[in-house]
Formats: C-alpha cells, sequence, structure tokens
C-alpha cells in the first residue's frame, strides 16, 4: 500500500479500514475503462464510490496514481486500489461532543438541539449528527434503533428533543408518540398578520415533485397543528406575527408547511417561501416546551427551553413581547 500512503492523508479513515486491492489487466480488459475494471475487482461497492475513489487518490496503476476513471487500460497493467468504506457504512459511529442535555437519567434524556445539529445520519450529513453523539455519549446507544431517538427536529430547528437510553425506554416513548401522549410545543415568527387562533387540520405527504418537500394533499397522513398569535409586528411595510404551535402529530415539517399552507411562512424558510428578516438565515422555529409521563417511573415531566440567542435577537429587534408561553395542555 506504500504508492497509496499519499493518497490516504487527510482522509477522515485509519489506514487499517482501507482494504487494498489489485489485479492485473488480462488481455480481455484490454482497452476497458478503469471504473468498469474496478467494478469487477470490487463488486461490492457501487460504481460510483469506486469513480469517487479514483478521484480521491485512491488507485495506482503500475504504482503511479491515476484521478480519472475513464482511464483506458492496457494488458498487463497493474491495477490497485484502497477500498475505503462509504460515508454511509461509517455512519453509525460514535463521536465525542458536547450534548446540550437538560434532563438525564438511566432511562432516557432531553436534550435541547442547538441550530445546525443534524439528527440523524443521512445524505450529505453522515458524521457529526446528534446520534453519532449519543453513540460516544453511553455505550448502551449502539444497541438501541437509531440510537435511541424516538422522534427528530429539522437541522435548523431548535429545542427539546427526548431520547431513550434502554430498549423499553425507546418501545414506550415511541408509543406515547405514536398515541399522541408526548406534548409538544413551539414558538415561531411568522409572515402576515395571523388571527388570534386557529387549527389547520390538513394532511401530508412528500411532494412527488421535489422530493426535499412536503405538501398539503388528500391522499397524505392525517396532521394537526393549533396555532395561537402571541404578539404582532410591522416591519419595512410587511407584517410579522409571533405564534406559539402545539402538535397533535408530528410529521416531517408539519407546523412549516401549515403554516404556509395558511399564508403564512416561516421567516427566513425559503422552502416554504419565508423570506428573510430580522437577521435570521435559518427557520424561525423553537421547540419551546416538551411534556410527557416517564415510560418507567411514571412520573410527569415538563421542560421549558428558552429561546436561542439569533431568534431572541429577531424577537427583540421586532419588539416582540417574549413573555412566559400560557398553558395549552389539554
Amino acid at each position: 500500500m506504500d504508492e497509496l500512503a499519499p493518497a490516504l492523508e487527510g482522509e477522515e479513515v485509519d489506514a487499517e479500514e482501507a482494504e487494498v486491492r489489485s489485479a492485473q489487466v488480462g488481455l480481455d480488459s484490454h482497452g476497458s475503462r478503469l471504473d468498469r475494471f474496478l467494478v469487477g475487482l470490487a463488486p461490492e461497492f457501487s460504481r460510483n464510490h469506486l469513480q469517487s475513489l479514483v478521484e480521491r487518490g485512491c488507485v495506482s496503476i503500475s504504482g503511479e496514481t491515476v484521478t480519472k476513471d475513464a482511464r483506458k487500460l492496457k494488458a498487463g497493467e497493474q491495477v490497485r486500489v484502497a477500498l475505503l468504506p462509504t460515508e454511509e457504512s461509517r455512519a453509525f459511529r460514535a463521536e465525542a461532543m458536547v450534548l446540550p442535555v437538560v434532563f438525564e437519567d438511566e432511562h432516557l434524556m432531553v436534550v435541547n438541539k442547538p441550530v445546525g445539529l443534524v439528527v440523524h445520519p443521512a445524505p450529505g450529513n453522515w458524521s457529526g449528527t446528534l446520534m453519532n453523539g449519543l453513540l460516544a455519549h453511553h455505550t448502551a446507544a449502539a444497541t438501541l434503533p437509531r440510537g435511541g431517538i424516538v422522534h427528530r427536529l429539522d437541522k435548523d430547528t431548535t429545542g427539546l428533543m427526548v431520547v431513550g437510553k434502554t430498549l423499553e425506554a425507546v418501545t414506550a416513548l415511541s408509543r406515547a408518540i405514536a398515541a399522541r401522549e408526548v406534548h409538544r410545543e413551539y414558538v415561531a415568527l411568522v409572515h402576515g398578520n395571523a388571527v388570534e387562533s386557529f387549527i389547520v387540520e390538513a394532511p401530508l405527504r412528500r411532494d412527488p415533485v421535489t422530493k426535499v418537500k412536503m405538501v398539503v394533499r388528500a391522499d397524505g397522513k392525517p396532521s394537526r397543528t393549533d396555532v395561537y398569535r402571541l404578539d404582532g409586528t410591522e416591519i419595512d411595510g410587511r407584517a410579522i406575527s409571533a405564534v406559539h404551535c402545539v402538535l397533535h402529530s408530528g410529521r416531517t415539517h408539519q407546523i412549516r408547511v401549515h403554516l404556509a399552507s395558511r399564508g403564512h411562512p416561516l421567516l427566513a424558510d425559503a422552502l416554504y417561501g419565508g423570506a428573510p428578516a430580522l437577521g435570521l438565515a435559518r427557520q424561525a422555529l423553537h421547540a419551546a416546551r416538551l411534556a410527557f409521563v416517564h415510560p418507567i417511573s411514571g412520573q410527569a415531566l415538563e421542560f421549558d427551553a428558552p429561546m436561542p440567542q439569533d431568534l431572541r435577537s429577531a424577537w427583540d429587534l421586532a419588539h416582540l413581547d417574549v413573555g412566559p408561553l400560557p398553558d395549552r395542555s389539554e
């Protein structure tokens, strides 16, 4: 692997993880593309991944590193490749990080997720996620589905989440969420002059055209959000409202889509029509309150998380009232 060692410098992988395979180009492969030859040499990897290894300098031909996957081969040449694992295969790894823990016992923990933290590994974010941090936080996370994560927040949504630490707790919390027994409340800044209170009961499903979006459609899953106006203002001739949202279901992007469907997209939520305002660079949404019954002890738990600095600054710039949230429990 000597001639491939320089290619591995800077890679976030131990050299021991890079299995090296080599083969001599036979007459039947003379004139073949390098990437096609590599598929035969390492059929368990996708052609796209093998092409990426070529681009990263992990392939040599007769001792010389090559970076063009379309390079034509000649009979007798020796091809060597350092088979780095795919990003996806490396996703479920422990990564030490400071977790913003609000509450923790041997069964569960509540975290106050900061902006920018992805909850679960996915394409484009295979590392540095909350799940990676949980795997480093306690060893039992490796034995749990999704590391104990039972519900999610979007990358740029902040606030409270509950995470199970034992299989018993994960199972019970998942059932409680499905039964709508976990109470979740959010605060948000939206465009427009919202009325005092309204209910959005509209089914949601994945947009069949733009897969990263959700849409209101009759064939979607039942979804309900209760919305209460907290305060309002006008900035540069545009109305802005502060609202308090109570979830009765937990669909992907639910609050964002429901509010946009009523003409009140979140500030800075470009995906659903929200324009930047008040210095915000991310959707103005914060999971402010979380309440549930402890799945093991039976104790009623309730947590409140103050708004993060960016959202609080936007509130202050608009001179909106930031009092304690009223009790919306049923």
